[in-house]
């Protein structure tokens, strides 16, 4: 059985993007995108939904010489999606049409590899939702995009409880936090709440 780790980068009001910000919002540097080089993707099996595909698909084909596309281009992927049509253009990328949370249960139990989203916010709200996810890691980059921010990454979520087991700062700035997950019925209290379907 291997695990499977939902991955975000957001800005602290907890936006995925901003309009008009440039990638990263402008505030990667170098010990951090030694750390995503040194992060292994061919290592993982990445999971993303149909908009995710296609704008990553998109820029790879924009930058073949990229390494950080290089990585990504070699990695094994699996896209969810009722939408798009084989065969796919990105490389090493599979289209699944069924359910994506019974989908994702089945290869916890027989992938090898570890499993990790990319993007695709409803897919990891679903996974989660489900208990099927075991670690939930976000860099947080130090900006507030109240008014350019796109894609509220924590809309629609469960109450979820996380308790951390990784933390780190990159480059003076960006902080790491990964944490295992624990979905919960309600707000903990005298009447009830607590863990519900963790993984």
């Amino acid at each position: 059985m291997t695990s499977l780790m939902v991955d975000f980068i957001i800005s602290l009001d907890g936006y995925a993007s901003a309009e008009g910000w440039p990638g990263f919002w402008g505030m990667e540097g170098p010990e951090y995108l030694a750390w995503i080089d040194s992060e292994g993707e061919k290592r993982h099996v990445g999971l993303m939904g149909a908009t995710t595909y296609r704008l990553m698909s998109g820029f790879a084909a924009q930058m073949p010489d990229d390494p950080g596309f290089a990585e990504l281009n070699a990695m094994p992927k699996v896209v969810f999606s009722s939408t798009l049509e084989s065969p796919l253009v990105w490389e090493n990328t599979e289209l699944i049409r069924g359910d994506a949370v019974e989908v994702v249960r089945e290869m916890k139990r027989t992938e090898t590899r570890p499993l990790r989203t990319l993007g695709s916010l409803s897919l990891c709200r679903a996974l989660l939702a489900a208990g099927l996810v075991d670690r939930f890691r976000v860099v947080v980059f130090p900006v507030i995009t109240g008014a350019t921010g796109r894609e509220r990454i924590f809309d629609a979520y469960p109450d979820v409880r996380l308790d951390l087991i990784e933390s780190r700062v990159f480059d003076g700035r960006l902080q790491l936090l990964e944490y295992a997950p624990a979905v919960l019925d309600g707000p903990p209290g005298e009447n009830g709440g607590g863990p519900g379907q963790a993984s």
